[in-house]
């Protein structure tokens, strides 16, 4: 059952219910980092500050060992060791601060000094210090996931990004970049913010029907020639998904969700299921006992993707009209998928 905060969420409209922390991605190659601490938990920060391009100085008395090593040849960016406590001058245009200390009066003069200097703070183990939060990563760079509980539960994350490192195959590695090259290429990919959505989409079918591989350049250049301006009918897409929730979602119900432009979903569907279309598509909550079959086809008659979202049917509670008869009868073409069947 959808808790409090997510039902409310619904029902006002909203796009995404209530977050802890908000899930950033810093671009950092070639800016300045400051590291304070020389132990084990600061050298694992470096490298992976380090791996992001940053310059990052390391402030420490003495280091762990690892940390000579790791400054002679760096993942990426660069890594200085300095031979001395760290001071607020050394702040001075950083792009953040990160510190290590066995105490909390370290940490608090650490952090406060990092704020005054109007730099984002991290200080490990120690959130209360923190403007931000390092999470558990999923690297298939330039495709970076960032897994967060907010610092309640660490090893959970590490679990969880366990999940999401099965699910995602190294080939997708290939893909994003193929994507990052393919961003140049301005209107040859279509000539309105439309077009383009239409070639993304395509691009993502593409490279989810062959997740186990890289693209090749023969099929990227096919799916260039493809005229964008080319509207495709669309089926019309009705997922029931019962009293599970967004449980009952596979990778393809998520797929088609994230290409919707309108789903219509019924008020007691949970948020956590809604959240997973583009914060561009359009809501259309439908209470018990609503007839939306019309509305489902003059959106359908726009040529683009429509998703309704199902769960009275499987609790019993949908008495109104079949609305997949309706829409096939009036010549629309349509997808019934139960829970764990999206194709």
């Amino acid at each position: 059952m959808p808790d409090e905060k997510s039902s409310t969420a619904n029902s006002k409209g909203h796009r995404i219910s209530a977050l802890a922390v908000l899930p950033v991605f810093f671009k950092l190659d070639g800016k300045r980092v400051v590291l304070a601490g020389g132990g084990e938990p600061s050298l694992w920060k470096a490298e992976l500050l380090s791996a992001a391009g940053a310059h990052v100085e390391v402030f420490s008395e003495s280091f762990a060992d690892g940390f000579r090593g790791l400054a002679s040849s760096p993942p990426n960016g660069r890594v200085d060791l300095k031979v001395r406590h760290w001071t607020p001058e050394d702040l001075t245009a950083a792009a953040m601060a990160v510190g290590a200390f066995s105490n909390d009066e370290e940490a608090a003069q650490f952090a406060s000094a990092v704020r005054a200097a109007g730099v984002p703070v991290n200080v490990i183990d120690r959130p209360a210090f923190c403007d931000f939060q390092f999470g558990a990563i999923v690297n298939r760079s330039p495709l970076v996931v960032g897994v967060s509980t907010d610092g309640a539960a660490p090893v959970f994350g590490q679990a969880i990004r366990s999940l999401i490192e099965g699910l995602l195959p190294e080939s997708f590695k290939l893909w994003a970049e193929a994507a990052r090259s393919l961003r140049g290429e301005g209107d040859r990919l279509g000539d309105t913010m439309e077009k383009k959505r239409r070639f993304w989409q395509m691009f993502t079918d593409l490279a989810l029907r062959n997740s186990g591989r890289g693209p090749a350049s023969a099929e990227l250049a096919e799916l260039m020639s493809e005229a964008p301006d080319k509207a495709a009918r669309h089926p019309v897409v009705i997922i029931e998904i019962g009293p599970h929730g967004a449980e009952a979602l596979t990778l393809g119900a998520i797929r088609v969700l994230r290409g919707a432009d309108d789903i219509f979903f019924d008020e007691d569907v949970p948020a956590s299921v809604t959240e997973f279309a583009r914060r561009e598509a359009r809501r259309h909550p439908v209470s018990a006992g609503q007839a939306v079959a019309d509305e489902m086809m003059s959106a359908a008659a726009r040529g683009g993707r429509l998703v309704r979202i199902r769960m009275s049917v499987w609790l019993g509670a949908n008495e109104g009209p079949d609305e997949a008869a309706l829409l096939r009868a009036a010549g629309v073409p349509v997808v019934v998928v139960a829970p764990g069947h999206i194709p």
